[in-house]
């Protein structure tokens, strides 16, 4: 690590202040070019320490960037990873308010609870499938902190991978009732298609991501806990979404998921 812990602190409070106040920040790693990749995970950690603090429950886990056309629009080609908390849920069909946002995306993303632990190094996606407990639809709605989306995978780690709203429909399904690469996605915004996609493109299969994600915690001592949600990431790229506009999501063999921004 290269940042030191009041540093560290600081810039915990300026992205989670950012995120709570919906007001955009420049990507941290303009005044901290040093920082590193644990720096990153640092900041994220914090934030998540001091959201559990004040009570909030952290309720999820979810992978970023792990689509090709995610990738491809970021420019990165490594997938990050971070949380979601309970008061980022939304139901079905609500309407989501554009005054606690900044610049709000939404990206199709098939999600999984497990019932065994999942833990690296050497997890894999046969591991994976066999620790699913069943799979929901689900809609994140992504919305960095910093100005005009230009930031590094550095600096999107440690504002905890853009995680803002997330909503899950549909129904569950048990994992070998389905084919998670070929599962299809068609998402459309004001009733017309916009994106349209396969589970193969999230890392060639949704329960790659898990695995890179297991890999990840084992690395850093930790695992993937039995019971955990987990949002495997955009399974196109992100759309932006501004008052009036209605989404909705049909996902293959699972339903659909659709919200409003109002």
């Amino acid at each position: 690590m290269k940042l030191d812990t009041n540093t560290l602190a600081r810039l915990a409070d300026l992205l989670e202040n950012a995120e709570l106040q919906a007001k955009d920040v420049t990507k941290i790693t303009d005044d901290h070019p040093a920082m590193d990749w644990d720096d990153a995970y640092a900041i994220q950690d914090q934030i998540r320490q001091r959201k559990e603090a004040r009570g909030q429950k952290t309720v999820g886990l979810k992978c970023g960037l792990t689509s090709h056309a995610k990738m491809k629009q970021m420019g990165v080609t490594t997938p990050v990873f971070g949380f979601i908390s309970d008061y980022m849920a939304c139901p079905e069909g609500s309407d989501i308010k554009m005054s606690e946002l900044i610049h709000p995306k939404v990206e199709a993303e098939i999600c999984v609870v497990t019932k065994t632990a999942l833990r690296g190094p050497g997890c894999h996606v046969a591991t994976v499938l066999a620790a699913i407990d069943f799979v929901v639809p689900g809609v994140e709605i992504i919305d960095s902190r910093y100005r005009d989306f230009k930031f590094d995978l550095k600096s999107v780690i440690a504002d905890n991978t853009s995680a803002s709203r997330f909503v899950v429909g549909g129904r569950a399904r048990n994992a070998d009732e389905l084919d998670l690469r070929t599962l299809g996605v068609v998402l459309e915004k004001n009733g017309e298609i916009v994106a349209m996609a396969a589970g193969a493109a999230v890392m060639g299969h949704p329960a790659a991501a898990i695995a890179a994600l297991a890999n990840h915690l084992g690395a850093r001592g930790k695992e993937i806990p039995a019971g955990s949600f987990i949002m495997t990431g955009g399974v196109t790229e992100a759309i932006a979404v501004q008052a009036g506009d209605s989404i909705n999501v049909r996902f293959q063999d699972l339903g659909t998921v659709g919200m409003r921004f109002v």
